[in-house]
């Protein structure tokens, strides 16, 4: 995606060869135009999957997520880090490990926004390793429904989280593919 790459180029920071900051847009300030354009690349790629809901991880996925549920019309459901006390229902967990923050939680979601019958698209902001799409990929085949796609905004392509997800047989589709970072470095694939 043209503009999703130029935004990175012209307000991203490589911090070191694994870190880029994206906060004017992404995840701190949010460009809405930004994220309505990035809804519309992930409907016209998933649109013919019959895809019943989106799911995506609190809390940076959940600009472009909303945006993708609203264009393709369907509910989207926002995977909790953590169990709050006020989920007092029957709950699927399962632990993921953050690269970002160098440690575990448990990714939660409430069983009665899944069904067996739904057909789910995962929305996730970033892909490096792969930790937290393969997390919401076992929330979802817990409860028996099926993963249509993932969607990543920005890919990390030198990180291994592709190719443990193609390896599982998943579609990916990246609007920024980055092929290698390093202080004040940002090249695309």
């Amino acid at each position: 995606m043209e503009q999703l790459c130029k935004r990175i180029l012209e307000e991203g920071k490589a911090l070191n060869e694994y870190v880029l900051k994206v906060d004017s847009f992404l995840n701190h300030n949010v460009d809405p135009k930004l994220m309505y354009e990035i809804g519309t690349y992930f409907k016209e790629y998933f649109s013919a999957r019959g895809i019943t809901k989106i799911f995506t991880i609190e809390s940076s996925g959940i600009a472009p997520a909303v945006m993708t549920a609203l264009q393709m019309d369907i509910p989207m459901v926002i995977l909790k880090k953590q169990k709050p006390n006020t989920l007092t229902e029957d709950v699927y967990q399962t632990t993921v490990h953050s690269f970002t923050k160098g440690s575990d939680y448990e990714l939660t979601l409430l069983k009665k926004y899944i069904s067996d019958k739904d057909k789910i698209l995962i929305i996730d902001d970033f892909l490096a390793n792969g930790e937290a799409s393969l997390g919401a990929v076992r929330l979802v085949e817990t409860a028996g429904a099926e993963v249509s796609g993932i969607g990543i905004v920005i890919e990390k392509s030198f990180q291994k989280g592709r190719k443990c997800l193609e390896e599982k047989g998943y579609d990916i589709y990246s609007l920024a593919r980055i092929k290698k970072l390093g202080k004040d470095l940002i090249e695309f694939l």
